[in-house]
């Protein structure tokens, strides 16, 4: 049973803000650990894996309880259940009816080292000290207990809107996205839609009847496809994240590619932004698009040129983040921005250098692989048409 109060729907008056929860977890370092299994929907074995963990666990010697897990009329995630230590549910009644809650008192009395908690998005029955599940999970993690819990992407108040557009059923239960921004552990239990949709034919989701019409409303392939999807960018964002933070003694070796291309006003850059883009495109890569401005270059002009205009609405209409960055020269600006943000890959248009200019000075590919070695560069020439209009048009 469902319990849906006026507040629902990602209004939350009381919820804590992300500084908040920050400050909340640095204040006590007795605070318990939470880790999450997150799926894509429903079946995907979430509850399951935090079963299997949890023997794991106790066979180690783990002082565990079981707060709340719902194995849904599932035999095989019921049977999981045999051998744990399970802290009595509470009772309360609700309009003739009576249902049963978490009972988070009991749990804080019994005071284990980790407890399970299933489905972390759930609304508890009126009458309850709290509204949220999530809420009892502070309290208990507060107590310094570690937690153990499940969550379905559609609940995140992030996504719950498009994914009430997507599969055209709206998100009842809802949680703050800072609740696992916050957790120490998310791990995703990932299934193909397909693989999902023979469970649920095989009666390992729902009963029949009521799997065959699920089946035919939320869990259709391209429901599950774009549920799928949004689950693997939240946590591949969330991997971001803490690459982002992570602060080491030598430079950290690149996990995810991005591709970062030079912009200037030659007749190459153009060749060079379509090469960027078709790489990132083929990678699934973010494509940084960098002007770098040098001393030489405020000197020479007070605003960009008209090509170089016309080459950053390209790269603009191609989807790629613009950067500006002044450098003392362009090799510096270049190695300064790869660094900063991780960039596995820089393509560049070619810039030729005079016989003298070569004796004076490295190529600008080599002075960017001399502060960064491990990049990789692609140079991109401009188009043969073009280089020979360009040397008639010299008078060569």
């Amino acid at each position: 049973m469902q319990f849906v109060s006026e507040t629902e729907r990602g209004r939350y008056d009381s919820r804590p803000t992300a500084e908040e929860m920050l400050a909340r977890i640095g204040a006590s370092r007795e605070r318990g650990r939470l880790r999450v299994y997150l799926g894509m929907a429903p079946g995907v074995g979430k509850t399951f894996r935090m079963l299997e963990e949890a023997h794991r666990r106790v066979k180690r010697g783990t002082d565990l309880v079981v707060g709340y897990v719902e194995p849904h009329g599932r035999p095989e995630t019921a049977k999981l259940l045999d051998g744990l230590e399970i802290v009595p549910r509470r009772r309360i009644e609700y309009r003739g009816v009576v249902v049963e809650e978490m009972d988070t008192d009991a749990i804080l009395a019994r005071k284990p080292a980790v407890a399970l908690i299933d489905e972390l998005a759930h609304t508890n029955a009126p009458g309850s000290a709290r509204e949220k599940r999530w809420q009892d999970v502070e309290i208990i993690l507060d107590a310094g207990i570690d937690v153990v819990s499940t969550c379905n992407i559609q609940h995140l108040e992030s996504v719950a809107d498009a994914v009430a557009t997507i599969t055209g059923a709206p998100v009842n239960e809802r949680m703050p996205d800072e609740i696992l921004a916050a957790a120490d552990e998310v791990e995703l239990v990932d299934m193909s839609p397909y693989a999902l949709r023979q469970r649920m034919r095989h009666g390992n989701v729902y009963p029949a009847e009521r799997a065959r019409i699920a089946m035919d409303r939320f869990f259709t392939e391209s429901n599950l496809t774009a549920l799928r999807e949004i689950a693997l960018r939240f946590v591949a964002g969330r991997v971001d994240a803490q690459l982002e933070g992570i602060e080491a003694a030598r430079p950290l070796s690149s996990v995810s590619e991005r591709v970062l291309v030079l912009i200037d006003d030659s007749d190459a850059t153009g060749r060079a932004l379509r090469r960027a883009a078709s790489t990132a495109a083929v990678l699934r890569a973010p494509l940084l698009a960098l002007v770098v401005q040098t001393p030489a270059d405020s000197a020479a002009a007070s605003e960009p040129s008209r090509r170089l205009r016309e080459h950053l609405n390209d790269a603009t209409d191609l989807g790629a983040e613009i950067l500006f960055v002044d450098a003392t020269d362009v090799a510096e600006g270049i190695a300064r921005i790869a660094k900063a943000r991780r960039v596995s890959r820089l393509i560049m248009p070619h810039r030729p250098m005079g016989a003298l200019e070569r004796l004076r000075r490295t190529s600008l590919a080599d002075r960017i692989l001399e502060r960064l070695p491990r990049l990789e560069i692609t140079i991109v020439a401009e188009a043969p048409e073009t280089a020979d209009a360009y040397r008639v048009g010299r008078g060569d």
